[in-house]
C-alpha cells in the first residue's frame, strides 16, 4: 500500500495532467465549437506562463553565464549546442522527405480562402536587425523579441563575469532571481491540468473536423512520420546520450513537457516544463539553462518537418515534381532557415511559407492560404517535436561536452 502511495505521489502531477487533458478532449468531441466557453481557462494559464517566461529566460541564461569559471568553456559549449541543433533539424527534414517520396501527395488540395496576416515588406538587413536586437529596453520584455532577449541575457552574464569581485553582488542577485522564477513556475504549473484541459478541448472541438477534409492525406502522412520520428529517433538520441539508462530517464521525465507542448502549441510555453524535466534528468545546470531557452526559438525538428510537408502540398497543388534533387536540396536549406527565424508562439509567423513560395516562384495569393492551413493543423505535433527535441538534445549536448560517463557520474552524486 505504501509503495502505491509513493508511486502516486511521484507521478501525481502527470496523472492529474492526463486526467485534465482526457476530460478536455472528451468535452471537445462531445460539444464541438461549444467548448469555446471554457477557452479562457486555457488562455489564463498560457498568459501566466508567458508573463513569467521573459524574466525566467533572462535569469536562467544570465546566471548560467555569470557562474561559469572559464569563458573558454562557454565557447566550446556553443559549438556543441549549434552542432546538435543543426544535426537533428537536418535528420528530421530528411526523414520527412523520405516519407513524402515513399507516400507521394498526388491529390488536388482545395484552396481555401482564409484571412492573411498583414505582412510588412522590409529589406533583409532590416529584418535581421529586428530579429537580433530591440531599439528600446522595454521591447526586450516581449516574447516577440525572444532572440534579442537571449542575446541581451548572454551579454549581461558576460558583463557580470568580467566585473570580477565588484560584480559578485549582481551575480548573487542573478542566482537568487533564477531560483525565485523557478519556484514561480512550479506554482503556475499547478494549474496545468485545468489550463491544458481547456486548451485540448478547444483544439479538438474547433480543429478536429478539418483533419478529415481535403487535407487528410498530407496531414495523416505528417502525423505518422512525426510519431515515428518522436518514438524511434528520440529513443535513438537518448540511447546515444546515455545508453539504456539514458532511455529510461528520458521517457521517464518527458511526459509533462510533451503534454504541455501538445496542449499549448508553444515552444516558449514549454520552457518551464523542459527546465524542470532536464533538472530531474541530472543534466548540468550550465547546459540545461542554455540549451533549453536557446532551443525554444532556434531548434525546431517539428517545424523542419512541417516545412517539407507544406512544400510538398504546394507542389501537388500546382502539379509540379517535388522529387527533383535541386528541389529537395532547396527544401533542406529552407528548413534550416525556418528553424532559426520562426517564433516560439502558436502559429507564430509564416516566414517559412513565404520564403518557400517566393523561392519556388508560386503565386502567393493561392499557395500561402494552403500552407497556412496545413501549418495550423500540424501545429500540435510540430510543437511536440520542437519542444521535446530540446530535452533530448540537451542530453546529447551533455554526452558530447561531459563525456560518456556523465549520467553515471551525476546519478552517484
Amino acid at each position: 500500500m505504501e509503495e502505491r502511495k509513493s508511486l502516486f505521489k511521484t507521478y501525481s502531477g502527470i496523472i492529474w495532467l492526463l486526467c485534465g487533458i482526457t476530460a478536455g478532449s472528451i468535452l471537445g468531441l462531445v460539444f464541438g465549437k461549444g467548448v469555446e466557453v471554457i477557452k479562457p481557462l486555457g488562455d489564463i494559464f498560457l498568459n501566466l506562463l508567458f508573463t513569467a517566461i521573459i524574466p525566467l529566460i533572462f535569469f536562467t541564461i544570465a546566471s548560467s553565464i555569470a557562474s561559469l569559471e572559464k569563458s573558454e568553456k562557454l565557447g566550446k559549449l556553443f559549438v556543441v549546442v549549434i552542432g546538435v541543433f543543426l544535426g537533428t533539424v537536418l535528420v528530421s527534414a530528411i526523414i520527412m522527405i523520405l516519407g513524402v517520396l515513399l507516400f507521394p501527395i498526388h491529390q488536388d488540395i482545395i484552396i481555401s480562402k482564409i484571412p492573411l496576416e498583414s505582412m510588412q515588406s522590409a529589406s533583409g538587413g532590416s529584418q535581421i536587425t529586428q530579429l537580433l536586437t530591440a531599439n528600446d529596453f522595454y521591447e526586450l520584455l516581449s516574447r516577440k523579441s525572444m532572440l534579442a532577449l537571449i542575446i541581451f541575457s548572454f551579454l549581461i552574464g558576460f558583463a557580470s563575469l568580467r566585473a570580477g569581485e565588484k560584480g559578485e553582488g549582481f551575480r548573487t542577485f542573478l542566482n537568487s532571481g533564477n531560483e525565485v522564477m523557478k519556484q514561480l513556475l512550479h506554482i503556475i504549473m499547478k494549474t496545468a491540468p485545468v489550463g491544458l484541459g481547456a486548451y485540448f478541448a478547444y483544439q479538438v472541438g474547433i480543429f478536429g473536423p478539418q483533419l478529415f477534409g481535403a487535407y487528410a492525406k498530407p496531414l495523416g502522412l505528417y502525423y505518422a512520420v512525426c510519431t515515428f520520428y518522436f518514438v524511434v529517433f528520440f529513443s535513438l538520441y537518448a540511447f546515444m546520450a546515455g545508453g539504456k539508462e539514458g532511455l529510461k530517464i528520458f521517457w521517464g521525465n518527458n511526459i509533462t513537457p510533451a503534454l504541455t507542448a501538445l496542449g499549448t502549441c508553444s515552444s516558449i510555453a514549454t520552457i518551464p516544463a523542459n527546465l524542470e524535466a532536464t533538472e530531474k534528468m541530472k543534466i548540468p545546470a550550465h547546459i540545461r539553462n542554455i540549451a533549453i531557452p536557446l532551443g525554444a526559438p532556434l531548434h525546431k525538428d517539428g517545424s523542419s518537418m512541417s516545412s517539407i510537408i507544406k512544400i510538398a502540398v504546394i507542389f501537388a497543388m500546382f502539379g509540379k515534381d517535388f522529387t527533383d534533387p535541386s528541389t529537395l536540396l532547396m527544401a533542406l536549406g529552407i528548413t534550416v532557415i525556418v528553424s532559426v527565424v520562426e517564433g516560439g508562439i502558436p502559429n507564430g509567423g509564416y516566414i517559412g511559407e513565404i520564403l518557400a513560395i517566393t523561392i519556388y516562384g508560386f503565386p502567393m495569393e493561392q499557395a500561402l492560404p494552403a500552407a497556412m492551413i496545413v501549418g495550423t493543423l500540424v501545429d500540435p505535433i510540430a510543437t511536440l517535436l520542437n519542444a521535446n527535441g530540446d530535452v533530448v538534445s540537451a542530453m546529447l549536448i551533455t554526452r558530447i561536452s561531459e563525456g560518456k560517463k556523465w549520467l553515471s557520474t551525476t546519478l552517484t552524486t
